[in-house]
């Protein structure tokens, strides 16, 4: 019948709206799922995170102002020229104490403001939990073989050059935990023990907040460390994770 014409549209109408109130209420409970909020480092991991944290890259003001804002104690790096596509210009420090529970180690890391944001996201929304799932206890120590090197990638004379080379990369060899014990990419990635399935938690949760993780699963030359870097790859941000 013709009445049932002007039903359908009210109840069409009637639901997309009721869609729409969802979806906004969604949005400003959890801005951390939606692209065109601003990132907070107070807020959980979400859908976008990742992405923001990669937006940041040449962001060094405001990048150290979600770093403040988030309680984190840092100091901010003088600017480093060097040949080529090497040096910085957003570098920072962590200082310790502060948000942070975690020590590094080599202590003088300096690494790009965007890598060091999702670092401390790292620690509190990964890191942390998965240390107390599989061992009962927190880790106090972060094990790395540096950020910044000015060189390409694996170190070759010609190609595109490695993240490292703006400081914009970290690798993780390993961790401290606070009872003493210690986790080593190197010898506990294979198998199935606890300390196996931390590194595979651990390098999981890396994913959603580096634009590039990699793993031993990668290849030989990552059989001793996870790669996490914030590398540009323009507005489709698609992420490399291995």
């Amino acid at each position: 019948m013709t009445y049932l014409r002007p039903v359908k549209i009210f109840l069409v109408a009637a639901l997309l709206g009721f869609a729409v109130f969802l979806g906004w209420g969604y949005a400003r409970n959890h801005p951390e799922d939606v692209p065109w909020t601003e990132l907070d480092l107070a807020r959980p991991v979400g859908a976008f995170t990742g992405r923001k944290l990669a937006a940041l890259d040449g962001e060094g003001e405001k990048c150290r102002t979600l770093l403040r804002r988030a309680g984190i104690d840092f100091i901010a790096l003088p600017p480093r020229d060097a040949p080529g596509q090497c040096g910085y210009d957003d570098a920072v420090r962590f200082r310790g104490g502060g948000a942070l529970d975690i020590e590094y180690r080599p202590a003088e890391l300096g690494t790009s403001c965007p890598v060091a944001a999702a670092l401390a996201l790292w620690e509190w929304h990964v890191v942390q939990p998965a240390a107390l799932r599989h061992f009962g206890v927190k880790v106090e120590r972060i094990e790395h073989f540096g950020s910044y090197s000015c060189r390409r990638v694996y170190g070759r004379s010609e190609g595109a050059w490695s993240e490292h080379a703006s400081a914009n990369a970290v690798d993780v060899a390993g961790f401290g935990l606070a009872d003493g014990r210690r986790v080593d990419v190197a010898a506990d990635w294979k198998g199935d023990t606890p300390k196996a399935r931390f590194l595979r938690e651990v390098r999981d949760g890396a994913c959603r907040l580096f634009a590039t993780t990699l793993s031993p699963d990668y290849n030989a030359a990552h059989r001793d460390h996870l790669h996490l870097d914030q590398a540009e790859r323009g507005a489709m941000g698609w992420r490399a994770c291995r």
